[in-house]
């Protein structure tokens, strides 16, 4: 299966408004028992999430999974930072990147693949405000011309 396939959980629309997006990786995620089963039921926001680095290893900030309903006393805490499961090559070569300015590495969305859950990290770039409406013109104009074509 390429990557970004599988059952699409959560995805970050924002982030292709806010970002333009370089370069995109596939990593797990080193999650806890009463985690993944949230994460099936659908419930995490990767709306602030970003990804930082030490000791040569990549962790996921600020994504909100919701504590499980039926996990009571063994349920973890939503905003704890998780492990991403990359290999160490991906791992340097995108904090390498992630070191020029302007540049961060952001989550876009999350899925189950084969009974595990991944995330898509993106290499991105933000954008200035006359971007976002440049962005938004075009696809104004694109979605014209698609209608006068299907018109005709």
């Amino acid at each position: 299966m390429p990557k970004g396939n599988g059952k699409l959980v959560a995805q970050n629309r924002k982030a292709r408004h806010d970002y333009t997006i370089l370069e995109t990786v596939e990593a797990g995620l080193s999650l806890k028992g009463t985690e993944i089963k949230s994460i099936r039921n659908g419930r995490i926001n990767l709306k602030d999430g970003f990804v930082r680095f030490h000791n040569g290893e990549a962790f996921l900030f600020n994504v909100h999974i919701s504590p499980y309903d039926q996990g009571n006393l063994f349920n973890h805490d939503p905003l704890r930072s998780r492990k991403l499961l990359m290999h160490k090559k991906q791992i340097a070569k995108l904090y390498e990147e992630s070191k020029n300015k302007g540049i961060t590495v952001i989550p876009l969305k999350v899925y189950i693949k084969n009974g595990y859950a991944k995330v898509l990290v993106g290499l991105a770039k933000g954008k200035k405000e006359y971007d976002k409406r440049e962005t938004l013109k075009r696809r104004d104009q694109e979605r014209e011309i698609q209608r006068a074509l299907k018109d005709y």
